[in-house]
């Protein structure tokens, strides 16, 4: 049955309902907010078009007929269908950039965009001399746009198998104004890649094991599996990765590979290579780097 829309006067009815109803479903909150009281708090303001940072201010102001049902509508879509915030408002956070999505993508969300600030150190000793970046598997664009934005002398090859990710990353890029130092490229990984050698190769790529997507939230099942699934132990893509990232890094060239969860598998895939796990906001697990040198002696 309906809630209608006459039981609700201001924006704290309509949070009340929301971290209700939330929680009642039991969501799955993993593209974003950790609890309900934030997913519906960020829900409620976008759809009511006010300031993420500030709900205090217009907590108890009463709200036209046309906002409550909006709201709802927005409340019941995320409750019912379990459809993830970010695909509800087309929009995603990392950090302090914004970006456009639905669900041609995967939601943005990776551990390697809390290194990009600090331009990956210290393994990138000087900012200023990283010339070309190669990022595998991007997506929405978003790791590419945040490279581009920090590493001023780079450009930035932005590689997906997918047109219709490639679509929504040009859209990105051209919010951000970076048409002229990222470049998109529809490629199986390295096939359509230009013939030359990159500082830095990065990657975000599906890696969830066979038994793993089985079990996923059904929030998940609403993105691309394309962009999810990485075989019976997660690794199917990563090793064609590391197997083609020597030939196409500078001798002092750095492979960063994020891998989720999956570190007991990366472990037992590349036994013999001499991996450097980061650590992140998620502990030491979820990303590993590897230096070229290392990968030229690697043998696959």
């Amino acid at each position: 049955m309906t809630t209608p829309a006459s039981t609700f006067k201001t924006l704290r009815d309509l949070l009340r309902y929301a971290v209700s109803r939330f929680t009642k479903e039991q969501l799955f909150f993993g593209h974003g907010s950790s609890n309900a009281l934030d997913e519906a708090a960020y829900l409620l303001l976008h759809t009511l078009h006010l300031p993420l940072d500030k709900i205090e201010p217009f907590l108890d102001a009463n709200l036209l007929t046309s906002e409550i049902d909006a709201a709802l509508r927005v409340i019941e879509r995320r409750a019912t269908d379990r459809v993830p915030a970010s695909y509800l408002t087309n929009e995603a956070w990392l950090g302090t950039y914004n970006f456009y999505v639905d669900e041609r993508v995967i939601v943005p969300r990776s551990f390697i965009a809390e290194l990009i600030p600090d331009h990956f150190s210290p393994w990138v000793s000087d900012p200023d001399n990283i010339s070309n970046i190669l990022e595998l598997c991007t997506g929405s664009g978003c790791l590419s746009i945040m490279m581009a934005d920090m590493f001023q002398n780079a450009h930035v090859d932005a590689v997906d198998i997918s047109t219709d990710a490639l679509a929504v990353a040009e859209r990105n890029v051209s919010k951000y104004e970076l048409q002229d130092r990222v470049t998109l490229i529809a490629s199986d990984l390295y096939t359509n890649v230009p013939d030359k050698k990159y500082d830095l190769i990065i990657t975000n790529p599906p890696y969830v094991n066979s038994g793993s997507m089985d079990k996923l939230p059904q929030e998940y099942r609403h993105e691309p599996q394309i962009a999810l699934a990485g075989g019976d132990d997660g690794m199917d893509l990563v090793r064609k990765i590391v197997a083609g990232a020597a030939q196409r890094l500078t001798k002092n060239g750095l492979l960063m590979v994020e891998i989720g969860n999956e570190r007991a598998f990366a472990e037992a895939a590349f036994a013999d290579l001499n991996m450097t796990w980061l650590s992140t906001s998620a502990g030491d697990d979820m990303v590993f780097l590897v230096e070229a040198r290392d990968l030229a002696t690697f043998t696959a």
